[in-house]
């Protein structure tokens, strides 16, 4: 049998030619067999695993080596503080996305009821969150994949959310007829031919989240048109994404006729979420008038 502090330090070694965080990695994936927090590891650095353990621990060790996310190791990860359970069929919620629900609760008031719609859920951590955060609103959230789905259903299980429900749903094409106060979407924007989709954790995601095309733009060209046709007048639509893209969503939201377009950076100072509030009633615009 070997103790955890000889265990944190091998592990640690394995791990530093794969992982920037090989301390933090070999923690976590500990906690994970141990079924106990880091705290713990700290306050008992003499104690002994099993074998069998052990053995476990490895393996996790052996798969963060090969590059899997901490997240599908575990099946978890923290959004907004609160846990989820995330699994290969959904993206891994990043911190950048909580720009999306800072602004989105600055739009919608907590003593106020409303109407929000999701588009693409994912995991639910957009949805599940702006539930939690705002009990008077209804919230839609929708998703084409019926594994994401579960994955969403089962978190908004988990943290006993009653104001929420899902539509399968490939954007819009099956949603009934109604009117919200805001829509809300974290879609497919990296471009078919970015690098970035063969560099780490983004190796291991979906690639149908993670993929658009038109250099990335072609699911928010298709949010932004029609979500007009699903916001009330004065309504507020918010979209995530990539940190070059701002000018070109800019012109998507203005060619749409929307009004007060904004972008807010992230956490690294980049350009992550754009704005936009729907005002006119006139839909005359088409896609194909935009560049």
């Amino acid at each position: 049998m070997t103790a955890i502090q000889s265990l944190l330090k091998q592990a640690q070694e394995r791990l530093s030619f794969s992982s920037d965080s090989a301390a933090l990695d070999a923690e976590v994936l500990l906690c994970e067999v141990l079924n106990k927090t880091r705290s713990y590891l700290r306050a008992w650095p003499e104690k002994s695993l099993s074998d069998d353990d052990t053995a476990r621990y490895w393996q996790l060790i052996k798969d963060r080596q090969h590059g899997k996310p901490i997240a599908y190791i575990t099946g978890r990860k923290e959004f907004w503080s609160r846990d989820f359970m995330v699994t290969s069929d959904v993206l891994i919620p990043r911190p950048d996305t909580e720009i999306l629900i800072e602004k989105a609760l600055a739009l919608i008031p907590a003593d106020q009821p409303a109407k929000i719609l999701d588009l693409g859920t994912g995991s639910g951590v957009i949805a599940i969150t702006l539930a939690a955060e705002r009990p008077l609103a209804t919230i839609v959230a929708t998703d084409f994949s019926t594994t994401a789905l579960t994955c969403a259903q089962a978190n908004s299980s988990s943290h006993k959310i009653s104001n929420l429900s899902f539509i399968q749903s490939d954007w819009f094409t099956s949603l009934p007829e109604g009117k919200f106060d805001l829509i809300i979407s974290n879609p497919p924007y990296i471009s078919d031919d970015d690098s970035h989709l063969n560099q780490g954790d983004l190796r291991f995601e979906p690639k149908s989240a993670l993929r658009a095309a038109d250099n990335g733009l072609s699911d928010i060209k298709i949010i932004v048109q029609d979500a007009r046709q699903y916001l009330h007048a004065g309504g507020h639509l918010l979209i995530e994404h990539g940190y070059n893209q701002k000018q070109l969503v800019q012109n998507i939201f203005t060619g749409f006729e929307y009004q007060d377009i904004d972008t807010y950076l992230d956490y690294s100072g980049q350009a992550r979420v754009t704005h936009g509030r729907w005002h006119s009633q006139s839909l005359n615009k088409s896609i194909e008038l935009l560049p």
